[in-house]
């Protein structure tokens, strides 16, 4: 899957996306402190599934029209240890190939996913 990591996602879970063969372009390596209209702009025109801690992007996804042509995974995961969280974001994008198209919110034991304009 063609994955951004917005800069607040972990080192470990870069890695760990890598390492299972997704193709994963992280902002804090090639392009830190971009606005976040910027991060979600570069999602939609590589065609990729951006994955951030930040809320905000559920706004900008919706109000600036954000089409089917990317995705959204908002993580909301409790992190009670580095490893645990990247298990868990690493199983929620592998349990899904739907992502595209979507806004998906990761939480601990479910994922809720809304479709995005087309």
């Amino acid at each position: 899957m063609r994955l951004l990591a917005n800069e607040n996602v972990a080192r470990a879970v870069v890695l760990a996306l890598r390492g299972r063969g997704h193709e994963v372009a992280w902002v804090h390596e090639d392009s830190p402190g971009s606005p976040d209209e910027s991060v979600l702009e570069r999602a939609r025109l590589e065609r990729r599934v951006l994955l951030t801690f930040d809320k905000d992007f559920g706004e900008l996804a919706f109000a600036r029209g954000l089409t089917s042509e990317s995705g959204v995974v908002l993580l909301r995961i409790a992190v009670p240890s580095p490893d645990r969280m990247t298990d868990t974001v690493v199983k929620a994008i592998e349990s899904r190939d739907d992502l595209l198209g979507h806004f998906s919110v990761v939480e601990d034991d479910r994922i809720r996913m809304t479709r995005l304009p087309t």
